[in-house]
């Protein structure tokens, strides 16, 4: 019998007490480890992107496959059709093919591979109850999930709702329970006395955990599965809260909001089997045994061989293209550093070729500042680091200097009061209608400049950003001199840029400057929490070109020379347009800055071109206007190709890819081992930025594979909802991926869906020493989330990473 059943009639008290205590210690685990499945999902304003397989990286990749099937209903192959086609095109061949099938020791043969039948069928994800009432009772498909979904909206609703929910201050469970008693759709539906059936579980979150849990009848063994598929089946929801949850883990205080839409899912379904047909309730009595099995699944290693035949494919031509190249002599007339996103990589290739002076670097497009960047017209703060960590500091916008910083602000509070006014009336759930009726006529003149003469979209913030120290309203801000001595000293030597400063380094943040676009964000710096990176570019620039930090700087050994200046930019993505912050120009600067102006607009000219192509925009007079006007189109549901395409990662010398064409597909992170005696800047790319970009890739991933689980589907049907996500259609679950439109042309795949391959110059025994000092990282290596190779000083491929912290020194078979 099922510990978690047992009610201990006849045994000792003491040994009633153990298995009840183990009985619970057995289901706090399960909730544990299921809530821990679940991937965080940022909200539109701040999209970034995730893994959707996050809680699964202790797994091995191909025993992800049936547990992602099983249980979130997700496809995490593409069809074999794809790689048929890769094969016709010649981008896989027959040796990759049998370099792949080496590697998983498999003894087939390539022809075998290429000769397998058919496609093998995915299986549907195992029942919850509510299903099986669909199924064999005929109630409406998804009833409990969407009204749940629905209720989440209103929960959690940010400002589109205009009346206050009721319930809302209490716990998200308990407002729910409370809420479902008086809600009598189920039972219109067919649900017949459910929330009489719902009233006799617990008010309380873990104890309905526990009677939900014991009403199902689940064995022990099948716990984790059932609260997994409980909470996929409403996996944007559940993404959501989770990331609530995560921040509020950041913040150093305590958060339990996943836990409570569990047991608001265990609830449903347990009420759903007190109240359903004995057919549905002896069905699931053999359903409920299942989810104690293991994930059956067809065979899959045919299509595990073809996808890591296109991935071997890929990094030998990466692999042969790499290589130590001539850099200009002598001092460089400028640097500038770009984000690794790996849409930059079009662009320095694009600056390099026009200004052959001109050394170009990759970091994090937060430049290190973690900060809090606190608006200046007010609003909500907004975080500007990665959302793997919390921001240290907080820093406040300002106005330039000589102007009237009371009547400034005063105006600005003004204007942004108005202007969240008039957008709550034009969203609101209320308002929505009487906006149309009353203004929908007088808004005709301004549509028809929208859809025929688009402005260009707000990119630049007003407001720069001040590293001043300050008390005021928002509290204590900005950063001392021996933080700032500190953060620029971390910065520099992370970007391997200590020795060698040219007369100006620019340090260029990113945004997309795009229109009508909920996934905005998502166009914009991760790095950067999902905002564009100009204020972390201002930010580090002040800092590195304060006279004490540089002072400080020279007694630690980074000696900054006296005519370099640092100036902060701004590369908008869309249009390939970077703007330059050169405020407080030093004297004797003046020429430079406008000959690097000019080299970064024939800079954009050149990766406008060589992005059209991927746009389908021909060649001739008219490219640059219409790349430009994709962004300010309000109907244009492809700006830009954002991250498409991204399948690699470098931390190496600029001088081993300069020159190289990567085609956009690679985030290039500048990294010299020589001067990294320690391993520090070794560790800090592999567990930051590499999580990151492996974050980014198999967000990408699973939206291309399946678009309509982990995507969010066809964005011309979306919904904006709460102002958080988006739904399809007029309800249901929160979409937790990329939009279709974003990975597909609407004829081809144009993301490949490749698992990131990293490529690291630095020794094996300095990669490994990170591996073992970090089980994450090492279980994305060991498990095959990710390929971790080793190169030389020269620039070639000397090792694969096999798992283990064992390595091969023939990496490509």
């Amino acid at each position: 019998m099922d510990a978690l059943n047992m009610t201990g009639r006849g045994l000792d008290p003491v040994i009633q007490a153990d298995l009840a205590g183990a009985a619970e210690a057995a289901l706090r685990r399960a909730v544990a480890a299921a809530t821990a499945r679940i991937a965080p999902l940022w909200p539109l304003d701040s999209f970034v992107a995730v893994n959707p397989f996050l809680g699964l990286a202790d797994l091995p990749f191909a025993a992800a496959v049936p547990v992602m099937a099983q249980l979130a209903g997700a496809r995490m192959l593409m069809p074999r059709r794809h790689w048929h086609e890769a094969l016709t095109a010649g981008r896989i061949d027959r040796a990759d093919i049998a370099a792949a099938l080496a590697r998983r020791g498999d003894g087939r043969s390539p022809e075998a591979i290429l000769g397998a039948g058919g496609e093998p069928a995915w299986p549907a994800p195992l029942p919850l109850v509510s299903d099986l009432l669909a199924a064999d009772a005929g109630l409406p498909p998804r009833l409990l999930a969407d009204r749940i979904a629905q209720w989440c909206a209103a929960y959690c609703d940010a400002g589109q709702a205009a009346w206050p929910m009721p319930w809302r201050d209490r716990p998200l469970y308990a407002a729910w329970r409370a809420a479902a008693l008086v809600d009598r759709g189920p039972e219109r539906a067919g649900l017949a006395g459910f929330r009489a059936a719902l009233a006799d579980l617990p008010a309380e979150r873990g104890a309905a955990i526990r009677a939900a849990c014991a009403a199902l009848g689940v064995p022990e063994a099948g716990l984790v599965a059932l609260m997994h598929r409980a909470l996929a089946d409403l996996a944007g929801w559940a993404g959501y809260l989770g990331q609530r949850d995560w921040q509020a883990r950041l913040a150093g205080s305590a958060s339990a909001e996943l836990e409570e839409l569990l047991a608001v899912r265990l609830a449903a379904e347990a009420a759903a089997l007190a109240c359903a047909p004995a057919a549905v309730r002896e069905r699931w009595q053999a359903v409920a045994h299942r989810y104690a099995a293991s994930a059956p699944d067809a065979d899959r290693s045919v299509d595990l061989i073809l996808l890591e035949a296109a991935e071997i494919a890929f990094q030998r031509r990466l692999a042969r293209g790499l290589g130590r190249r001539e850099v200009p002599p002598g001092r460089a007339e400028a640097q500038a550093v770009f984000c690794i996103d790996v849409r930059s990589e079009v662009f320095r290739r694009a600056l390099e070729a026009a200004a052959p002076g001109v050394e170009t670097l990759g970091f994090a497009g937060f430049f290190g500042f973690a900060v809090e960047v606190v608006p200046f017209a007010g609003g909500r703060p907004r975080a500007q680091c990665p959302v793997l960590l919390a921001p240290s500091v907080r820093i406040c916008e300002t106005v330039a200097a000589g102007t009237d910083e009371a009547a400034a602000r005063a105006r600005a509070g003004l204007g942004q009061r108005l202007r969240s006014a008039w957008a709550a009336f034009r969203s609101g759930i209320v308002s929505t209608f009487p906006f149309v009726e009353s203004l929908g006529a007088a808004y005709g003149a301004k549509l028809a400049r929208a859809a025929f003469a688009p402005p260009a979209p707000a990119l630049l913030a007003e407001h720069a950003p001040t590293i001043a120290p300050a008390i005021g309203p928002h509290g204590r801000s900005g950063l001392a001199t021996a933080a700032r001595i500190d953060a620029a000293e971390a910065v520099l030597r992370a970007m391997s840029l200590t020795e060698g400063f040219a007369p100006i380094v620019l340090l260029i943040g990113h945004g997309a400057g795009t229109t009508n676009n909920p996934h905005a964000a998502a166009l914009d710096c991760g790095a950067c929490g999902g905002h564009t990176g100009e204020a972390n570019a201002r930010i580090a620039a002040a800092v590195l070109n304060d006279p004490a930090v540089r002072a400080g700087l020279a007694g630690r050994g980074i000696a900054i020379p006296e005519d370099t200046w640092f100036v902060a930019g701004l590369h908008d993505t869309t249009t390939d347009d970077v703007t330059l912050f050169a405020d407080g120009l030093p004297a004797g600067h003046a020429a430079r800055i406008a000959r690097l102006r000019a080299a970064l607009a024939e800079a954009g000219a050149r990766a406008r071109a060589e992005r059209a192509r991927a746009l389908g925009i021909g060649a001739g007079p008219g490219l640059d206007r219409a790349v430009r006007r994709r962004g300010r189109d309000w109907a244009e549901v492809r700006p830009e190709w954002g991250l498409a395409g991204n399948a690699a990662f470098i931390a190496a010398p600029r001088a081993l890819t300069r020159g190289l064409a990567l085609d956009g597909r690679v985030f290039l992170h500048s990294y010299d081992h020589r001067a990294d005696r320690d391993g520090s800047v070794l560790e800090l790319i592999l567990t930051a930025p590499v999580i990151v970009a492996s974050w980014i890739n198999l967000q990408y991933y699973g939206s291309t594979v399946d678009n309509a689980v982990l995507g969010s589907g066809d964005k011309v049907l979306h919904n904006v909802t709460g102002r958080i996500g988006v739904v399809v259609g007029n309800g249901g679950d929160l979409r937790p991926g990329l939009p279709f439109q974003s990975v597909h042309d609407g004829v081809r795949v144009m993301h490949e869906p490749l698992r990131l391959s990293v490529f690291v110059s630095a020794p094996v025994a300095a990669i490994d020493a990170v591996l073992a000092k970090h089980d994450g990282l090492r279980a994305l290596a060991d498990n095959g989330w990710l390929h971790l190779f080793a190169l030389d000083d020269a620039g070639a491929v000397v090792a694969r990473y096999r798992g283990g912290l064992a390595w091969e020194t023939r990496p490509f078979g």
